[in-house]
């Protein structure tokens, strides 16, 4: 259905064109008496895409020195568009779905060499490289089970929002594309102070940082390549214009591992359609499809529906329930504590902190899966491990609970804990309870005592 949806839109694209413009190749049919002409769609996504050029051209200096720079590197530039095979064709259908130029789909060339998994310094993620901030506002969930600025179907459709908006909001594919590198307000304040200068508010006329105004000419050289590769003596791989993949539902949470092995493809291949699981499980509700090379998804359904394995997921999440160690955390868990940590990227020398989810195995016994709550809303918080004192503490006659947590600033669910009572339970004056706290604030309290005996002791004096 979707080949055959996109074939539909791409011929209605070019039927709106003259045979000129098209250079398409054609095909003539016997009617009776008459001979008609039909169009035949592209044999490589290459030709789809040149058709839909419709970025007005860019040709300066700049444009020339990325033209030399991506064509002296031949072996950069196969490795980078033989990358390009596994998403090229839903980018190009996306587009032309919305009636945008399909040079766009060459855009995360600049943007991240096609690399989903790229992370830029200054935590831009994916092959579209949205900031954190700007994916949320584009519903790109970021949680520690998932990141949808990696998700190939989600992040390709928040970047096509954003640039029709960008769009929209300029009237100039150029402004929009710089707008996409640099920031809609900056552009938006560049075009202003160019206008109370009575100076041209074009995209080569605005003052940008060097990047931005690099942004365009690269996409730019890599259009012309594309264009004509054998004027630049380049090679483009041969990449057939039909889909890479599918898009296959799951109902239960899933080992990655499992998931690979079921679809009958290498996990480097799993995970390159499915960069935004991070995680050695898939959880359903949180990431209900998974993407799988076309010809593996039926394999895929086929394999699932003759598992006989006892469950398709050994993991599962724990939600902290107190603030603790790492060490603790691993106990409760049943697992080693470095094994805690590398599954759930806890640097050393950090406390988890309660109401964080914990990716921990999956009990034998426990049958359910994770809930939507949880794996929409999973967070990792931490707090610097600090080295905390045993101490006892001598009940006074109006101490209560509340009072003693409070003067050595820990909570009364703590103490209560620590002395195995309620939080609500009554002390008796001379009692002794168990206490917890940091060295320094152990100095601070035996100064604060001393200084107080001190004081009574001059009194009596």
């Amino acid at each position: 259905m979707v080949w055959a949806l996109a074939l539909g839109v791409y011929c209605a694209t070019a039927a709106a064109q003259t045979e000129a413009e098209l250079q398409t190749p054609m095909t003539t049919l016997e009617s009776g008496s008459r001979k008609v002409a039909t169009l035949q769609a592209p044999a490589e996504i290459w030709d789809r895409i040149r058709t839909g050029f419709s970025i007005p051209d860019l040709d300066t200096d700049q444009v020339r020195d990325r033209e030399t720079w991506y064509a002296s590197r031949p072996d950069y530039l196969y490795r980078m568009t033989e990358r390009s095979r596994k998403y090229l064709f839903h980018i190009v259908e996306e587009l032309e779905l919305r009636g945008m130029p399909t040079e766009l789909a060459l855009l995360p060339f600049v943007e991240s060499a096609f690399n989903p998994q790229a992370v830029s310094s200054a935590k831009a993620a994916g092959m579209w490289q949205f900031m954190p901030a700007t994916g949320k506002s584009f519903e790109l969930k970021q949680n520690v089970f998932r990141d949808d600025r990696r998700d190939v179907l989600a992040s390709t459709r928040a970047a096509l929002d954003y640039l029709q908006r960008l769009h929209g909001m300029f009237g100039d594919w150029h402004l929009a594309l710089a707008a996409y590198n640099w920031g809609e307000g900056n552009v938006g304040r560049a075009i202003a102070r160019n206008q109370q200068r009575g100076l041209g508010t074009t995209y080569l006329d605005l003052p940008m940082p060097a990047e931005t105004r690099l942004y365009v000419p690269k996409l730019q050289a890599i259009k012309n390549i594309v264009a004509q590769p054998q004027v630049f003596n380049s090679q483009l791989p041969a990449i057939g214009n039909h889909p890479y993949f599918a898009s296959v539902p799951i109902s239960r949470d899933m080992d990655v591992t499992l998931a690979a092995k079921l679809a009958q493809i290498p996990l480097d291949d799993f995970k390159a359609l499915n960069p935004s699981a991070s995680k050695p499980v898939i959880l359903a509700a949180g990431m209900p499809y998974i993407l799988l090379p076309w010809d593996n998804a039926e394999v895929f359904q086929d394999n699932l529906n003759g598992f006989a394995g006892a469950r398709l997921a050994s993991w599962t999440v724990w939600v902290v329930p107190q603030t603790m160690t790492v060490a603790a955390a691993a106990k409760r868990a049943a697992m080693g504590e470095q094994q805690l940590r590398e599954i759930n990227g806890i640097p050393a020398r950090m406390l988890i902190k309660a109401g964080s989810s914990l990716l921990v195995p999956r009990g034998a016994k426990l049958e359910q899966d994770v809930t939507v709550k949880v794996a929409d809303n999973g967070q990792l918080s931490l707090a610097p491990e600090i080295v905390l004192k045993r101490i006892l503490v001598k009940v006074g006659k109006k101490d209560t609970i509340a009072a003693i947590a409070s003067r050595y600033k820990t909570t009364p669910a703590n103490v209560a804990q620590w002395n195995k009572f309620s939080a609500t339970a009554s002390l008796k004056t001379g009692q002794k309870i168990v206490l917890f706290v940091p060295l320094s604030a152990d100095k601070k309290s035996g100064k604060e005592r001393k200084t107080a005996t001190a004081r009574r002791d001059k009194k009596v004096g």
